[in-house]
């Protein structure tokens, strides 16, 4: 078994991998599908109008986990790998405003949040809990596209063709230098070879990459981290997501400090 450092941490908004970064990733999976043209009516139509549903788990907690937020975040061109946080709340206002939605590379689509986007709680997708649809419209209203995404887990988003193939698929052998199929594998395999867990990772991990990639990979992910925990550590008021859930690192951040300096004070 081969999972990559890069398939466990990925560049992204929070917060959940599955229930943010995947909606988001899939909105602009559709915005791609959408630009391609490829849609069964004559190509003399042209979309005007995007609508958008969750289903299942999504709809159910989508809320608390910013999943609507992210699904207008995609559509207006945002990636989870790039979008600037300090951002997201004017796109979302400016969207919810104005109705519209202009994606890079796109003429414009109308797109009301609160009428174009519904959280259904009644009507699961089959094959999956974490379902959503997209459906793209003309002036007349006539459907031009729909198509349905699911969000199967630490940001990976697969189609619904997909998923079926994904279900039926033997996963093929891992070309590795250090296989192993559980941890009793790989703590034997580290016993038997004197070499350390993480020197059979970067080893694992070479096999794909260059050193050089993977360094700047790495660094790229500790950089994204401790960018993270420093605007954590800068910023006060409630959390987004509508549960109200009150930021908590900078007050524990400055407790923590004054009584590291009263320590200091009495040596």
């Amino acid at each position: 078994m081969f999972l990559s450092v890069f398939d466990v941490f990925k560049i992204g908004i929070g917060p959940s991998s599955s229930h943010t970064m995947g909606p988001m990733s899939a909105a602009g999976r559709f915005l791609s599908k959408l630009k391609d043209g490829n849609w069964p009516r004559a190509r003399s139509a042209k979309p005007a109008a995007i609508t958008a549903s969750l289903h299942g788990s999504l709809a159910f907690t989508g809320i608390g986990h910013g999943s609507d937020r992210a699904v207008i975040l995609g559509l207006a061109g945002e990636n989870p790998r790039d979008i600037d946080p300090d951002r997201m709340d004017a796109i979302i206002a400016s969207v919810k405003q104005n109705g519209r939605i202009n994606p890079p590379g796109h003429p414009g689509y109308r797109f009301r949040p609160a009428v174009d986007l519904m959280l259904d709680t009644k009507t699961p997708l089959p094959g999956h809990p974490n379902g959503m649809q997209f459906s793209a419209f003309d002036n007349d209203g006539q459907l031009l596209l729909r198509r349905a995404y699911f969000s199967i887990g630490g940001g990976f988003v697969v189609s619904q063709d997909e998923f079926t193939a994904l279900k039926s698929e033997t996963a093929p052998p891992q070309d590795t230098p250090w296989p192993f199929a559980n941890a009793a594998e790989m703590l034997d395999m580290a016993r038997r070879s004197g070499l350390s867990i993480a020197a059979m990772k970067r080893a694992n991990e070479e096999a794909r990459l260059s050193r050089q990639q993977l360094d700047k990979g790495l660094d790229d992910l500790w950089s994204v981290m401790t960018s993270c925990i420093d605007r954590g550590l800068a910023q006060d008021g409630i959390l987004p997501g509508g549960l109200k859930v009150r930021r908590r690192a900078r007050a524990l951040n400055s407790q923590l400090a004054a009584q590291r300096d009263r320590s200091l004070e009495r040596q």
